[in-house]
């Protein structure tokens, strides 16, 4: 309904954040992530997502699409509503939640309020075959093609990131160039890809 709520952030509490679009305040749950980001009487873009049902509309909002995404993907795991996802990346960044998932990590998941070791074997397996690393990346500019990373490697796991998180394969492969991922961690080279497309 919404895609996005652009307007002065006029109120946080707890997880809420109020932006004031208009004259009219909307109401976003959020997380610790995105309002780590955010300053009352600041502008902000907040990408939404609402969730109705018979006695409620709620409306979601995140500081990027990238934490929208994994939000999304969280809603879809058997037995994680809106409650259990925003606890969750609460406790942490989309890079990091994106590589816990990939690494199977699932002490990085429990350490969300409310998430036990039960749920989070069920995101892992529910959501890591998602995740499927990408092997080929191709530059639409000319450039020579990027070398095929090992299943399982760094940059393997990097590219799957980012692909999940909706970047098209020469967004990433452009994002890669110039950056020399030899001994960076994942998260080093995603959080990196993610500047350098910023900065595009």
């Amino acid at each position: 309904m919404f895609y996005y709520l652009n307007g002065e952030i006029t109120m946080m509490e707890g997880n809420l954040a109020v932006v004031d679009c208009g004259g009219v305040g909307y109401a976003c749950r959020t997380t610790s992530y995105t309002l780590s980001k955010l300053r009352v009487g600041q502008t902000a873009k907040l990408f939404t997502y609402c969730n109705i049902r018979e006695d409620a509309f709620d409306i979601y909002g995140f500081s990027t699409r990238d934490e929208l995404r994994c939000f999304e993907l969280l809603l879809g795991v058997t037995g994680v509503g809106p409650k259990a996802a925003i606890a969750i990346l609460s406790s942490t960044s989309p890079e990091r939640f994106m590589f816990a998932i990939m690494t199977q990590d699932e002490k990085a998941l429990t350490a969300a309020q409310g998430v036990g070791k039960k749920l989070a074997q069920r995101i892992i397996l529910e959501l890591k075959d998602k995740l499927g690393a990408v092997t080929e990346v191709d530059f639409s500019d000319g450039a020579a093609a990027a070398a095929i990373p090992a299943a399982g490697s760094n940059l393997a796991l990097a590219q799957a990131a980012l692909a999940e998180l909706g970047y098209n394969q020469n967004e990433i492969g452009a994002a890669l160039k110039g950056i020399k991922t030899e001994g960076m961690s994942t998260e080093e080279i995603v959080r990196k890809c993610l500047r350098a497309m910023v900065m595009r």
